[in-house]
């Protein structure tokens, strides 16, 4: 079976997951175009499989609350976020983070992840009301205790401490102090694709429950 075939063939099983016996005919319209267009970018090889699944099962929890959901959504310049949804005048931007690490930081992925994260914060929260992260079970976000603070409560040694490490893998353009301080994440999104259910986790709770838990460098 060739590789897109195979995408689509395990989007369309999902799917079947997603929508089996509680899903109202305008969600399931919604998630099916969301499903087309995560198709339509694995064409032009944009999109991978496991990313897409993890988009899709959060897709159907926040359809579920009342948002409008995008997949894939240009912001400005050139970036661009998993979900973008909407409701009344509210935005909520979703990353979605899998782990993964690549070869050239085989020998510091905890220092690369830790940036990653932050950087993404940083980055997205400014475009939205709302930010979240989304990540599987297995993973332990690598998050910077600063950002369970609220941004007036926040120690200029933290926030350099956070600019400094994002500035040693982006640079382009680099992040400010003033963006640090204001950045936000408002929820964790602990997406179950093998049960295809979600638990959404507020970040100071899962800054507690999580800091001892795995290797930080915050």
């Amino acid at each position: 079976m060739a590789k897109a075939e195979k995408f689509e063939e395990d989007l369309n099983s999902l799917l079947s997951k997603l929508t089996q016996g509680i899903m109202e005919e305008t969600a399931r319209e919604r998630l099916n175009r969301l499903r087309e267009r995560l198709v339509q970018m694995h064409r032009e090889n944009v999109v991978k499989i496991n990313h897409s699944v993890m988009e899709l099962v959060c897709a159907k929890h926040l359809i579920l609350k009342g948002y409008e959901v995008q997949v894939e959504h240009p912001l400005d310049g050139a970036l661009t976020c998993d979900l973008y949804a909407t409701k009344a005048h509210g935005r909520l931007i979703v990353e979605i983070e899998t782990g993964f690490v690549p070869p050239e930081h085989a020998l510091d992925p905890t220092a690369y992840l830790s940036a990653r994260i932050a950087s993404k914060i940083v980055r997205y929260s400014s475009h939205a009301d709302k930010f979240a992260l989304g990540i599987p079970p297995y993973y332990i976000l690598q998050i910077a205790q600063a950002f369970s603070a609220p941004p007036r409560q926040r120690k200029n040694e933290d926030l350099e401490r956070i600019k400094s490490l994002c500035d040693l893998y982006y640079q382009n353009p680099p992040v400010s102090l003033e963006e640090v301080k204001n950045a936000r994440l408002h929820a964790v999104y602990i997406i179950d694709v093998d049960g295809a259910v979600i638990e959404e986790v507020n970040p100071e709770t899962y800054v507690a429950k999580t800091f001892t838990a795995g290797s930080t460098i915050f």
